[in-house]
């Protein structure tokens, strides 16, 4: 069973193309974006959709313990490595944008409950659905990210703003 989700997930059918079309010669490099592209520019990624969440319901939740992390990335440095990955990386890399291997998701709605003045709130799975919607099964989601393999190869440093330090910053909550 385990062999046949393996299978199926997406990334790695993807990675496999990938890799086949570099045996033929083709310069195709893939990207692993994570969930959470954070800056001043998001509006409607996963940050927002917390966000508007948590807004309509007057409660910012999250799933069980909160323990699930989401990597994430700031716009700016996914843009330099979309860059160096054009410039730089070779013919079937496989390439991992995260910049933060893994938020809790918790640690995310405590912000924005804090930021908007609401309560923040674990909900048990089987409320997923009603609070987020079609959103509901990606707030159970644990996938940390490393980079570290995609940084040794390209040089790539993410120097912008943590998701943390992004949501601090506010501009999220304006308006």
């Amino acid at each position: 069973m385990a062999d046949e989700i393996l299978a199926a997930n997406p990334r790695l059918a993807t990675g496999r193309l990938i890799a086949g079309l570099a045996g033929q010669g083709v310069r195709a490099v893939l990207v692993a974006v994570p969930q959470v592209v954070h800056s001043t520019r998001d509006r409607s990624g996963f940050v927002p959709t917390l966000i508007r969440f948590a807004r309509a319901s007057g409660v910012s939740c999250y799933l069980g313990d909160g323990a699930n992390r989401w990597p994430a990335v700031h716009t700016l440095d996914l843009a330099r490595l979309y860059r160096l990955a054009v410039e730089q990386a070779p013919a079937g890399a496989q390439l991992i944008a995260a910049a933060e291997e893994g938020v809790r998701v918790r640690d995310i709605a405590e912000v924005i409950g804090r930021r908007l003045g609401v309560p923040v709130r674990s909900i048990p799975a089987g409320q997923a659905a009603g609070r987020f919607g079609p959103f509901a099964p990606l707030m159970s989601i644990d996938n940390p990210l490393s980079s570290l393999d995609t940084r040794r190869l390209l040089g790539w440093e993410p120097v912008h703003p943590t998701l943390m330090a992004d949501l601090e910053e506010g501009h999220y909550f304006a308006g």
